[in-house]
């Protein structure tokens, strides 16, 4: 049987990649495991898994971009005034900013002599490390000044997929966008993480959405609770029987990224708090 659990979160910060960093060795233990990092914006997963660098490293194209053929181009302006993104610009010749393109094809359509073209582009890389382990890391990065991240996370589930696993455990994006949904789509459980500041609460409620919009089962997990007490007990009666617990904020977390150690190896209090979690997940909440 075969389960894919994602980590997520409305706001960036909150602790995503340290707990499913956490979850991933925990589960490591029995199970056949493959990890995925699925913030192909801001990868981060591999830090706190101890890597710095990759086995594979793979360039692919998601995205596409606008080229003028100025042999065709007649001038007449209908691209650059259809562009929304303002990528068009006249300069003596109509000329596409690779920057600022989407690729959405529209100045395509609307040309008259069929004088724009789209063609692809390399947007990113898809990397692989064989852990120590003994787990596989997938993750992705998104080129500098690209577009298409919400597809370079799909293409990096397709490849994570290829691996014998018993629980795929995916980090997601933060907020609610493409990468974020691409990470959430299709899998069998979401924990969602929060921290007690008002926007960690309300930025819940917005991925609750999204996790609710795909019928996917959850639970909460209330991190650095005790900075604002009065905060993650109200955080906590309102998640119910969807709490899996908290952890607390300890400076030994920091020092575990700083010293690319995972914070389950760590002497912090919050390894019994993970742990904890771990265990309420493996049983009749995480089911």
């Amino acid at each position: 049987m075969m389960m894919k659990i994602v980590v997520a979160s409305g706001k960036g910060g909150v602790g995503k990649s340290m707990l499913a960093s956490s979850l991933a060795l925990l589960f490591s233990k029995n199970k056949r495991i493959v990890a995925c990092d699925c913030d192909v914006d801001a990868p981060n997963l591999g830090l706190w898994l101890g890597i710095t660098d990759y086995d594979e490293r793979e360039k692919i194209s998601t995205s596409m971009k606008a080229i003028i053929d100025q042999k065709k181009c007649i001038k007449c302006g209908k691209c650059e005034n259809t562009c929304k993104f303002r990528a068009i610009k006249k300069n003596k010749i109509f000329a596409v900013n690779p920057f600022l393109c989407e690729g959405c094809g529209a100045c395509k359509l609307i040309c008259p002599v069929d004088a724009i073209k789209l063609k692809s582009v390399k947007n990113g890389e898809l990397r692989l490390k064989k852990t120590e382990y003994g787990f596989p890391l997938v993750s992705g990065q998104l080129y500098p000044g690209e577009a298409g991240s919400g597809k370079i996370v799909e293409q990096l589930r397709k490849k994570a997929e290829k691996f014998d696993y018993n629980v795929m455990i995916l980090d997601s994006a933060a907020g609610i966008g493409c990468p974020v949904i691409a990470s959430i789509r299709g899998c069998d459980y979401a924990v969602l993480i929060t921290e007690p500041t008002p926007s960690g609460f309300s930025d819940l409620k917005r991925i609750l959405e999204v996790v609710n919009h795909f019928k996917i089962n959850y639970g909460i997990v209330i991190n650095k609770w005790d900075i604002y007490p009065k905060l993650s007990e109200k955080i906590e009666k309102w998640s119910g029987d969807k709490f899996l617990g908290k952890i607390s904020y300890d400076k030994k977390v920091i020092d575990s990224i700083v010293n690319l150690k995972p914070v389950i190896f760590s002497d912090s209090i919050v390894v019994n708090e993970i742990e904890g979690i771990f265990d309420r997940l493996n049983g009749p909440e995480g089911n």
